[in-house]
């Protein structure tokens, strides 16, 4: 089998965008929660997407962190599908932990889910890779990375549901450090399904590919834009609404005065 390598730089950056995905999602479900009608859906759509494409990006940069004797290239089709398992799948998490209530079934049962979601994600985005012959897994570290997406899953699930009315003077904190927490989970997973991939004596990519360092920089730069701008969104509702809230609560108190 042929030795893969792995960027450290990329390694590194893959991390940070697997935390910072957490943490859109730890700020999307509170934005749900304290929102009603349209605009929870739209928070419900927007986080989605940006969770989604974090958990994708991270994915996809570790992807490319992984050099070989020879220039990879990847099926666009194929990577796209990838994407939208992503999307999906944070739509569905999303979705499952902005409820009242979260029973130890639907927890369990939404962590299989999102599990098989983040699972099928990587091994999608893994087939995209166009190389000749294929690439030989190892059925261990299959399952093991399969696990750990699971038990990720339920994790994320509960930290996130826990944490998403969290008001408290350290919740900044705790927050900081669930996200940590799934950022791990959410790379480790993805590092170990790499472990299952073996590439066998004389593979070679069977497309020119673009350079990939490139294509990393590309990622990187789109998908912290795009966390970027949905945390900077959701801050700035959290500030309004809490001064609106102050707002409605003086003039309560003034109404009752002058009554």
């Amino acid at each position: 089998m042929m030795v893969s390598h792995y960027n450290q730089l990329l390694v590194v950056i893959s991390f940070i965008v697997a935390i910072l995905a957490a943490w859109t999602a730890l700020n999307m479900a509170g934005r749900i929660s304290t929102s009603s009608g349209k605009a929870a859906r739209i928070w419900l759509a927007g986080g989605s997407v940006a969770m989604g494409i974090g958990i994708w990006a991270m994915h996809f940069i570790g992807m490319l962190a992984m050099e070989m004797p020879f220039m990879l290239s990847y099926d666009l089709p194929i990577t796209g599908l990838s994407m939208l398992i992503a999307l999906g799948s944070s739509l569905f998490a999303l979705w499952l932990v902005s409820g009242t209530a979260l029973t130890h079934a639907t927890l369990l049962a939404g962590g299989g889910v999102m599990g098989a979601g983040i699972a099928a994600m990587h091994y999608t985005g893994m087939a995209a890779i166009q190389v000749n012959p294929g690439i030989v897994w190892n059925p261990f570290w299959v399952i093991l990375s399969v696990i750990i997406a699971f038990i990720a899953s339920v994790a994320a699930l509960w930290l996130t549901f826990r944490l998403r009315l969290s008001t408290s003077g350290n919740a900044t904190l705790l927050r900081l450090g669930a996200a940590t927490i799934m950022g791990i989970a959410v790379a480790g997973m993805h590092y170990t399904g790499m472990l299952a991939a073996h590439f066998p004596h004389g593979s070679h990519a069977t497309e020119s590919g673009v350079n990939s360092n490139w294509l990393a920089l590309l990622v990187t730069v789109v998908t912290l834009s795009i966390l970027g701008i949905t945390l900077l969104v959701s801050l700035f509702d959290a500030r309004l609404q809490m001064r609106t809230s102050l707002l409605a609560s003086s003039l309560a108190e003034a109404n009752r005065e002058l009554a």
